[in-house]
């Protein structure tokens, strides 16, 4: 039989490893894990606001999607926010909709369990969503913060909506705002951000080292995977010289070329079908 001071020593180490224990990120995995989340879907869509040149009576069931980046260190990354002020939903009437806080729950997180957002543009339905992540760290190109919101939080044009503008300024004067500085940077590691794509001013994507390869996630720079096979811009850029040498430039980043991810493409979702869902673990 054990001693009392042994006894004590025992449940003193026990108390220690179960401590410890509790302090282990959740959810972290032995290896880099990337996840596409779908969180609703605008029906109807005109593929001639996606694809330059296209036939402006094609119609396309657009896929709203955020981007997970799950590290071994226990970093959980966004890449997008996605939306949710009541405003937007009114407007354009997603089905399928999920707040992309709780969209996450499909693969294990909680809000609070996300530590960092990479914001690839100011528009709503990339933007909208960040502060429903009250833990996480934001990373947006310098330039395109400069661009289109000013010292006060308001917006500078169009592009950025005012209520995602003021918040943007509010979550910086907060310290959770991190302007980067230009193109190929290493943000987080094994995680790199490059520009050029235009789809904004100063729109970035994101490369992510995972033992398939680089996975990039194009975010709005190239909307569909019928961007990338048709050597064809998206509609919607400032320069489609500049958004097609990104496109050739993601081919020559990326492991392979279906690791290449658009931004609202539904087609990820069967090309990359399990763990299903809503939810393609890119790989």
């Amino acid at each position: 039989m054990l001693s009392i001071a042994a006894r004590r020593l025992l449940l003193a180490i026990v108390a220690l490893a179960s401590s410890s224990c509790a302090q282990l990120p959740r959810s972290a995995p032995t290896a880099t894990e990337v996840y596409a989340i779908r969180y609703g879907t605008l029906s109807n869509f005109p593929v001639a606001s996606l694809i330059a040149g296209a036939d402006t009576a094609r119609r396309l069931d657009v896929a709203l999607m955020i981007w997970l980046v799950k590290l071994p260190s226990g970093r959980n990354v966004l890449v997008d926010a996605g939306f949710y002020r009541d405003k937007f939903l009114q407007r354009w009437k997603p089905s399928d909709y999920q707040r992309p806080a709780d969209a996450i729950r499909a693969v294990g997180l909680r809000p609070e369990d996300i530590t960092d957002i990479i914001v690839s543009h100011v528009h709503w339905d990339h933007m909208d969503g960040l502060d429903l992540f009250p833990r996480a760290r934001m990373w947006i190109q310098r330039a395109e913060y400069a661009h289109h919101v000013d010292d006060a939080g308001r917006s500078r044009d169009r592009a950025v909506d005012s209520l995602d503008a003021a918040m943007l300024g509010d979550l910086r004067r907060a310290g959770r705002v991190q302007l980067v500085d230009g193109d190929s940077v290493e943000i987080i590691p094994g995680i790199r951000v490059y520009t050029g794509g235009r789809h904004t001013f100063a729109s970035q994507y994101a490369g992510i080292d995972t033992p398939s390869g680089t996975v990039v996630l194009a975010s709005d720079n190239m909307y569909l995977y019928e961007n990338l096979e048709r050597h064809v811009p998206i509609a919607q850029t400032l320069d489609p010289v500049s958004n097609l040498a990104a496109q050739d430039r993601m081919r020559r980043l990326a492991g392979s070329e279906r690791l290449i991810v658009p931004g609202h493409d539904p087609q990820v979702f069967a090309r990359f079908p399990v763990p299903g869902g809503g939810v393609a673990r890119i790989r």
